[in-house]
C-alpha cells in the first residue's frame, strides 16, 4: 500500500470519528443545549509501516487514540445511587461532577503526552466539553479556541458549534450567531449547514429575535422538506405564533 494512500485512510478514519462525535454533541433538539451525552467513540486505527517522521507519529497517533476510547467510555459511565456501594467488576461514579474531572483528567493526560498527533485535536475538544460540565466556561473557551486555532477543519467545526453553545448560554448572542453563521456558509462532515441552521434559528429565538428565527425555520422547512430537519422547523414555526 502506497504511503499516500495510507495517509488518506488515516484521514477518512479520522473523519468518521469526528463524525460520530458530532452525532453524540451537536444533536438537533433543544436538549443538546443543556445536555451533552457522549457515547464511545470508535476509532478505527489504520496499519502500516513507512520510515521517517510519519510513522513515528502515526503510531504515537494509534496509541492516544486508545486512551481517547478509554477517556469517551468514563465520560458514558453509569452513577450509582448515593449510599450504593461500588462493584469493582461495574464501574460507577457518585456524581455527574465526579465523572466529568475523571474524564477531564483523561483528556489532559492525552493532550500532555501526544500533543501533536490528530488524537489530541479530539483530545482537547473534549477538554472543553468536560470543563463546560464541570461549570468552567472560561477553560471551555479556551479550549474550544485552542481547537479551532489548530487548523484540523473537522474538529474545529465540532469547537465552534460547541463554542456557539456556550456562547448563548452566556448571554452572548451576537458571538454565538457569528460562529454558527460561518458554519452555515462553510459547513463540514461535522457540523452540517441544517445542525448549524437549527442551533442558529434557536439562538435568535433566546435572544428575542422571533423574526429572525422565524426566517431561519421557514429556510430549513423549505430545504428540507421531507427530512426530520424540515418536520422539526415546522414544530419549531408552530411554536413561534
Amino acid at each position: 500500500m502506497r504511503a499516500e494512500t495510507r495517509h488518506q485512510l488515516k484521514q477518512d478514519a479520522f473523519s468518521r470519528v469526528t463524525i460520530g462525535a458530532a452525532e453524540k454533541t451537536a444533536d438537533w433538539t433543544v436538549e443538546h443545549r443543556t445536555t451533552i451525552i457522549i457515547a464511545l467513540v470508535v476509532l478505527i486505527l489504520v496499519v502500516g509501516g513507512v520510515a521517517g517522521g510519519w510513522y513515528y507519529l502515526n503510531q504515537q497517533d494509534q496509541t492516544a487514540s486508545l486512551d481517547l476510547t478509554h477517556a469517551v467510555r468514563t465520560m458514558d459511565t453509569p452513577l450509582r445511587p448515593a449510599g450504593t456501594p461500588e462493584q469493582p467488576d461495574f464501574p460507577t461514579f457518585t456524581s455527574a461532577k465526579e465523572r466529568a474531572e475523571a474524564a477531564h483528567k483523561q483528556f489532559q493526560q492525552i493532550v500532555d503526552k501526544y500533543p501533536h498527533t490528530r488524537t489530541a485535536d479530539m483530545a482537547r475538544y473534549f477538554l472543553g466539553v468536560t470543563s463546560a460540565s464541570l461549570g468552567d466556561n472560561a477553560g471551555a473557551e479556551r479550549s474550544f479556541n485552542d481547537v479551532i486555532s489548530r487548523g484540523n477543519r473537522q474538529v474545529a467545526s465540532l469547537a465552534k458549534d460547541a463554542l456557539a453553545n456556550l456562547y448563548a448560554d452566556t448571554n452572548r448572542p451576537k458571538q454565538a450567531i457569528a460562529l454558527l453563521q460561518e458554519l452555515i456558509n462553510k459547513p463540514t462532515d461535522s457540523v452540517g449547514k441544517v445542525t448549524a441552521e437549527l442551533q442558529l434559528a434557536e439562538v435568535y429565538k433566546n435572544s428575542n429575535q422571533p423574526l429572525d428565527a422565524k426566517r431561519i425555520y421557514e429556510q430549513i422547512k423549505k430545504e428540507n422538506a421531507a427530512t426530520e430537519a424540515g418536520q422539526l422547523a415546522t414544530q419549531k414555526l408552530a411554536e413561534l405564533k
